[in-house]
């Protein structure tokens, strides 16, 4: 009787210890995509700003037409923001078309100045990717790099599959001058969109990622 009690206790023991991890592993869960949320919720003022911003300094310089179009821009990429609220991940081709969007913004800004070269692997565009991943680069490598030229300057945008993994690369210019004086006076901070972007990768892939910042020897930055 007594063997029989202990076995139907231990066995009761345990199943309440496994509804215990269950209940601590959804927890987790839970609050790793809430932490997430207020990660990319981070984004959407930051951009948005910065876009009042252009829209304001086109109407100081009477450029009444330009400010509009970003206006339609604008709407149409927060129109494109809303419905994807809640997604963490999608298909690389959505996160594409997203980031054109916010390019057309920059090129009302800043016309000739801004070219643009995309070299995107077709094989690589239903990779999933975290959801706004490439906005806070490619708006650093404006800021930092196409915004201090006086002379047009190339941002480049490539994704391609190395086997098994997916590889984004965004390349930019740099200001004017000898590439000595853009690599001393390029030294770009991190600010919420890289240190938000860094969070993010970590709180989805762990230690499975790999992010790097390098300065190029003819100029600007890789990232």
């Amino acid at each position: 009787s007594f063997a029989i009690v202990y076995h139907f206790k231990y066995r009761q023991r345990g199943a309440e210890a496994l509804q215990l991890q269950l209940r601590t592993a959804q927890l987790e869960s839970d609050l790793a995509r809430a932490e997430l949320s207020v990660l990319r919720g981070q984004l959407h003022p930051h951009f948005l700003f910065n876009s009042f911003n252009a829209v304001a300094s086109l109407v100081r310089q009477r450029r009444n037409e330009a400010a509009v179009e970003i206006i339609a821009q604008l709407s149409a990429l927060l129109r494109l923001a809303i419905e994807r609220t809640g997604r963490q991940e999608l298909p690389l081709d959505e996160e594409i078309d997203f980031i054109r969007r916010y390019l057309q913004i920059e090129q009302v800004r800043f016309g000739e100045k801004l070219r643009l070269d995309f070299a995107l692997d077709p094989e690589a565009l239903d990779a999933a990717v975290p959801n706004l991943v490439l906005q806070p680069l490619v708006e650093n490598a404006i800021k930092h790099g196409i915004s201090r030229r006086t002379r047009p300057g190339t941002l480049r945008l490539a994704a391609r599959r190395v086997n098994s993994r997916l590889e984004l690369e965004i390349l930019d210019d740099g200001p004017d001058g000898s590439p000595a004086e853009r690599e001393s006076g390029d030294g770009r901070p991190g600010g919420i969109g890289l240190s938000n972007t860094r969070a993010r990768l970590a709180k989805i892939y762990g230690t499975d990622y790999h992010l790097e910042i390098t300065p190029r020897p003819e100029g600007g930055m890789r990232v």
